[in-house]
């Protein structure tokens, strides 16, 4: 049986910046709707680092602790399901669900995060997140001093190897075919003795996410203990885009220094609008976001 309500925010996406925005919200005795489709990015990440009082936690158990302390927030409410549709009347936003429920807010945040495009490497897409890592301050540490890899090519090979030679000086740039590099990047490379892999990769062999050693097209293998990469993305949600929200070059909601979207009563916060994917910096960008929003509905009303 499907429903009908009225909300004063909803937030689409219900992971950490999601909960974060709810928070906030609740907190101001706002009447809130999340609605969350239950599918995180991280969650083959075995454990989050970098984030103060939550170092070395697992992913969800960050988000049952959220969730246990947006209980106590009574105006704040969590529907289970997959938003499919958005429509802005003249003072409303109006949300339909994916089995058929409809919900009505004055404002609407997305915290819908990003979906990932694993490239055609046999293995890789078991790692992500596990031991083929994104980001050296979220996971470095952990991996400090190990035979590294990064996968990637040009201008981001020479910046991430400048970023990653901190952690290890065991480091090889895997470009996965010829390189495009600069001859000035290659020999700053090899003066800091790090490694320039120009074979075609063919597997990533691992045990249980665990990277053990890649396997070049060629027969030809190299053992290995982490692999740093960002691979291609999409936004998760087509909603925005479908109200007229901007996006970045780079394929990320346009916001503002309050999170705010082109598109009155629209905002957007975490891995949706930020090019820093960490749960300590969803946290923040959802928090700014909740206040922000309360902000409006309160110059609006007062």
């Amino acid at each position: 049986m499907s429903t009908s309500q009225n909300f004063e925010v909803i937030i689409i996406g219900g992971s950490y910046a999601g909960l974060s925005a709810a928070m906030s919200l609740g907190r101001a005795l706002r009447k809130v709707l999340i609605i969350d489709s239950g599918q995180p990015c991280n969650r083959q990440t075995p454990h989050s680092h970098n984030f103060l009082t939550q170092d070395g936690q697992k992913p969800a158990e960050i988000a049952n602790i959220a969730l246990a302390q947006l209980a106590q927030y009574d105006t704040v409410q969590i529907h289970k399901g997959l938003a499919i549709h958005a429509a802005k009347t003249e003072n409303v936003f109006i949300v339909d669900t994916q089995a058929g429920d409809t919900f009505y807010a004055k404002k609407l945040i997305f915290a819908t995060g990003i979906k990932d495009t694993m490239p055609a490497i046999t293995g890789f897409a078991e790692c992500w997140g596990i031991s083929v890592i994104h980001c050296p301050y979220c996971h470095g540490y952990e991996v400090r001093g190990q035979k590294t890899g990064i996968l990637a090519n040009g201008e981001a090979a020479a910046h991430y190897a400048q970023l990653i030679n901190n952690w290890t000086k065991d480091l090889t740039v895997f470009t996965n075919g010829k390189s495009t590099l600069t001859q000035e990047q290659h020999d700053k490379l090899k003066n800091h003795g790090i490694n320039l892999a120009e074979k075609a990769i063919d597997t990533i062999v691992h045990t249980n996410g665990r990277i053990e050693k890649i396997v070049f097209t060629d027969g030809s293998d190299q053992p290995l203990g982490a692999l740093y990469a960002r691979p291609a993305f999409v936004q998760h949600s087509a909603i925005p885009e479908s109200l007229g929200c901007e996006l970045t070059d780079q394929g990320l909601i346009k916001v503002d220094g309050f999170q705010k979207t082109n598109v009155a009563g629209i905002f957007a916060c975490g891995d949706n609008s930020s090019p820093m994917r960490s749960v300590a910096m969803a946290v923040a960008t959802g928090s700014i976001t909740g206040a922000m929003v309360n902000h409006e509905l309160i110059s609006e009303s007062f």
